[in-house]
């Protein structure tokens, strides 16, 4: 009978998280799962223990997914830049908030229907930080984002960027 449930519990992420997002534990559900063998369960964080508190998130993660150990490093180690974004708030879902994650679009409004890039100029970034709209005195009718991005990726968005006479960003939330 001992050996009825061979199950054990590890952690599981609670939502979709991008790379360079912190680990909290609010961010972790308890998920039980069979393993073949002590080798596969090596890879993960086992649910007995608590996650150390100074881990971020090396790639995306998506709902659900386990907590696997080759996800996540040292939050020193991680360093992201954290990149603002204005964005015309008709062109963000509105739900988007801290945590998000999300593709950064760009065209160019001096030249409609023009497009720099063959996909998504940022593309699986984590908002970091997204006030409201009405939280914000934005004069320009503008919502800020903040993105967290690697140093090389922000380096060839801010190219991209000094290429267009009239950037117009659009942010398409994966879900």
């Amino acid at each position: 009978m001992a050996a009825a449930d061979d199950t054990v519990t590890v952690w599981a992420m609670t939502g979709e998280r991008g790379a360079g997002t912190p680990v909290a534990a609010g961010d972790l559900v308890v998920q039980r799962v069979r393993f073949t063998d002590d080798a596969t369960l090596e890879r993960y964080f086992n649910a007995d223990d608590p996650v150390p508190d100074d881990l971020v998130l090396v790639r995306a993660v998506g709902e659900g997914e386990l907590l696997a150990r080759s996800a996540v490093g040292p939050a020193d180690e991680e360093a992201m830049l954290r990149v603002p974004l204005e964005v015309d708030p008709n062109r963000v879902p509105p739900d988007v908030t801290a945590g998000s994650v999300v593709d950064v679009w760009l065209t160019d409004g001096s030249q409609p229907g023009t497009d720099k890039a063959d996909g998504p100029a940022l593309s699986g970034v984590t908002v970091v930080a997204a006030p409201a709209y009405d939280d914000t005195f934005a004069v320009t009718g503008a919502r800020q984002l903040v993105v967290a991005v690697d140093d090389d990726r922000a380096a060839q968005f801010e190219l991209l960027l000094g290429t267009l006479q009239d950037p117009v960003i659009r942010i398409l939330e994966r879900s």
